[in-house]
């Protein structure tokens, strides 16, 4: 009763923060662009947008956060017991061991870059824009693989072979 609870519960935040979404991008997109910032017509909705992708980072390091938190305290003193049929130790560390993997291939992509100065005369020193190349390579690296593994689960590989 309690693991339905707990999924219903789940499932009604899911549809809450998609309705969320939906509003926030109707009103984006369909509301008006006659806010004047810098001689260029802008959204009205732009800040609502920011913010609530701001707030959808804040979350999601939370939850990620509480999750291995979590993971951890539960797996402290067991054996390990698979109970969905999902590895979920050996799914962790290959996925902590990917992300460092993608940011040391962004990381060495990207030493050495130049400073950066921007029209406004706005002066990135160089690690910073290697700093911020790293994460953009790394996003990129990381999307492909999720891609290529959603299509790999899709198609039902691995499920035939058990």
């Amino acid at each position: 009763m309690a693991a339905t609870k707990k999924y219903m519960t789940s499932y009604y935040v899911l549809y809450a923060c998609f309705a969320i979404i939906i509003i926030v991008f109707a009103a984006f997109f369909g509301y008006g662009y006659n806010n004047e910032e810098n001689g260029l017509n802008a959204p009205y909705c732009t800040e609502a947008l920011m913010w609530l992708m701001y707030g959808l980072f804040v979350i999601t390091c939370v939850l990620g956060v509480w999750s291995v938190i979590r993971g951890v305290k539960i797996s402290m003193g067991t054996s390990g017991k698979n109970i969905s049929g999902v590895p979920g130790g050996k799914v962790s560390a290959f996925s902590f061991i990917l992300m460092f993997v993608s940011l040391l291939i962004g990381l060495l992509c990207n030493l050495n870059e130049k400073d950066f100065t921007a029209a406004d005369g706005t002066v990135t020193p160089g690690y910073m824009v290697s700093v911020t190349d790293m994460f953009l390579v790394s996003t990129y690296i990381l999307l492909v693989l999720a891609a290529v593994v959603m299509l790999v689960n899709m198609s039902g590989v691995f499920k035939r072979r058990n």
